[in-house]
């Protein structure tokens, strides 16, 4: 016999229908403007829902902000999963790359992620659970330089790389006079270089750091 359906089920199930409703137009809201310059009010009109209604499915416009991020960081994570049946050396360039074309594709994400690492007045909750979702980006990278044969400070490799890719990102992703493509181009080619240099450190290093 299947699994019944019930009353509730379905609540439940419309319900969760809802709340992705809610997030892709938080996620819409966020990328138009500011954190700080978001109202509650805002992601409510864009959902199509009075202001009041928007407060029986997140509690506060934190909540929303760290779920709709954290839809970006997961489909960050299914991506870098297919890199898996690539050889160690091809796999880091390959994630790398990943990265910074996903981030400056889905730029609003970029700018929620850049907004948290600036500014991080979100209430301690929420900061642990954006930590639990992040953190296995950061085991991704780490297990790609113990792949390589990196013996000391994976862990403080993997936060470098993670902050060089952020940082091409800042730099070049509004660079004046260039097509976007152009843009596009020049991030991942610069990418790839930040990969190759962290994997020739981490292959013919294996001292602390």
């Amino acid at each position: 016999m299947g699994t019944q359906t019930t009353f509730a089920s379905l609540n439940q199930e419309a319900r969760k229908a809802k709340q992705q409703i809610i997030i892709d137009a938080a996620e819409g809201v966020f990328a138009s403007k500011p954190f700080n310059q978001v109202s509650m009010r805002d992601i409510a009109g864009a959902a199509g829902i009075s202001h009041a209604t928007i407060y029986r499915y997140f509690p506060d416009k934190q909540a929303l902000f760290v779920e709709a991020f954290l839809r970006g960081v997961t489909e960050i994570l299914e991506s870098i999963e297919a890199t898996d049946h690539k050889e160690p050396g091809e796999a880091i360039s390959a994630v790398a790359e990943l990265f910074v074309d996903f981030l400056f594709t889905n730029d609003h994400y970029f700018k929620m992620m850049s907004h948290f690492m600036l500014h991080g007045e979100l209430k301690q909750e929420r900061i642990d659970r954006l930590n639990t979702m992040v953190r296995p980006l950061l085991d991704r990278f780490e297990m790609l330089f113990k792949e390589l044969g990196a013996e000391t400070d994976t862990r403080l490799l993997a936060h470098c790389l993670f902050s060089a890719l952020n940082g091409i990102l800042i730099t070049f992703r509004d660079y004046p006079g260039r097509s976007k493509e152009d843009v596009a181009r020049h991030i991942k080619r610069l990418s790839r270089m930040t990969a190759c240099l962290f994997k020739d450190g981490a292959l013919h290093s294996s001292r602390p750091l």
